[in-house]
């Protein structure tokens, strides 16, 4: 009968936090897209049009968008493959869905606290370009084929220097868990001070704007917009999409900008630990610490965002293999001899 009790509170407890999950990648999207994005852009470049619908800081503007979505017509080309079409956006969220179950909040506070979690999480974002090339497939139009093509070579190509750059991080914490290397930043010490713990942007600072580069060229964002190019590509594979199956591209894009810098903040900032405090205390203040950190980090994804021009194709292959990848690989090395020596 304990065993029975035991299988059932285990159930409970797996639904609630797949719940959890199934509500954080949607709001994090829209708090991370419209309240964060729009409000902080419409400051740093004087528009005024997001500060004003609905009296305070625009507020009402994410009800609209909303509605608009919702109203709008469900549009399905006619010679598009209906199945694969309908299905692409859905595998999209869904591998944003699954970064977060890794993701720790707290001590206790995670979905699934793997010993590979680092690796499962970087595996599982790129399930992303599978959605991507049927949505370009399935449209029948040679302008989404043509961005999923683009998306499809852009993510193998900065795969490489996103998980090579999270290699020091590994090395340095002794895991791939990413309990463990939160665990590993908290009880470390800086030439035996351990006022902060050990951060790891300061010895892995190479890693982390490495990993910023990759992660803005995952999400296709500017200067890394190839694959949804208005100007060339008319929104590349999206182009067909409309109402709520474009909503979950939407949500996808940044529900995975909130994921890359919630894994961001966790690998280089700390993640949910605060320095001298632990227990009850950091079960309850982790999730605010690990949202102030990956805002943080998300500031900096949106200002080079809204900052660089669009990269030609052939600078952004150059920029991943010619330059990101030897300095990921030198960054690992000097790390290794590092850890060996000290």
């Amino acid at each position: 009968m304990s065993v029975l009790a035991l299988e059932i509170g285990w159930g409970w407890m797996l639904a609630f936090k797949a719940l959890v999950i199934l509500l954080i990648v949607p709001l994090g999207a829209l708090v991370l897209g419209y309240t964060f994005l729009l409000k902080m852009m419409s400051h740093m470049q004087s528009r005024l049009g997001p500060m004003d619908p609905g009296g305070f800081h625009g507020w009402f503007q994410l009800v609209g968008d909303g509605l608009k979505f919702l109203q709008k017509e469900d549009i399905i080309p006619e010679d598009a493959d209906r199945r694969v079409f309908a299905f692409a956006p859905v595998i999209v969220v869904i591998s944003t869905f699954l970064m977060f179950v890794v993701i720790p909040i707290g001590p206790v506070a995670v979905v699934a606290n793997l010993d590979v979690g680092v690796f499962y999480a970087l595996a599982v974002s790129s399930l992303s370009v599978i959605g991507v090339l049927m949505a370009g497939w399935s449209s029948a139009n040679k302008f989404a084929l043509m961005g999923a093509l683009r998306a499809a070579g852009q993510l193998i190509a900065y795969e490489l220097p996103l998980l090579l750059a999270v290699v020091g991080v590994v090395m340095q914490a002794g895991t791939m868990s990413l309990q463990g290397i939160v665990s590993a930043q908290q009880n470390g010490s800086i030439f035996g001070w351990s006022g902060i713990g050990n951060p790891f942007i300061f010895t892995q600072i190479i890693g982390f704007l490495l990993f910023m580069i990759a992660a803005q060229a995952e999400l296709s964002q500017t200067p890394f917009d190839m694959p949804v190019a208005e100007s060339e590509l008319v929104a590349g594979y999206m182009v067909e999409y409309s109402g709520f199956r474009f909503l979950f591209f939407f949500i996808g894009e940044f529900g995975t900008a909130t994921a890359f810098a919630a894994l961001a903040a966790t690998l280089f900032l700390g993640g949910w630990s605060l320095p001298g405090v632990h227990g009850l205390s950091a079960e309850l203040l982790g999730p605010l610490v690990l949202f102030v950190k990956l805002m943080g980090v998300a500031f900096l994804m949106f200002w080079v965002r809204f900052t660089y021009p669009r990269l030609r194709e052939d600078q952004l292959q150059a920029i991943a293999w010619k330059f990101l990848i030897p300095i990921a690989l030198a960054n690992i090395i000097v790390t290794a001899i590092i850890k060996v020596a000290f």
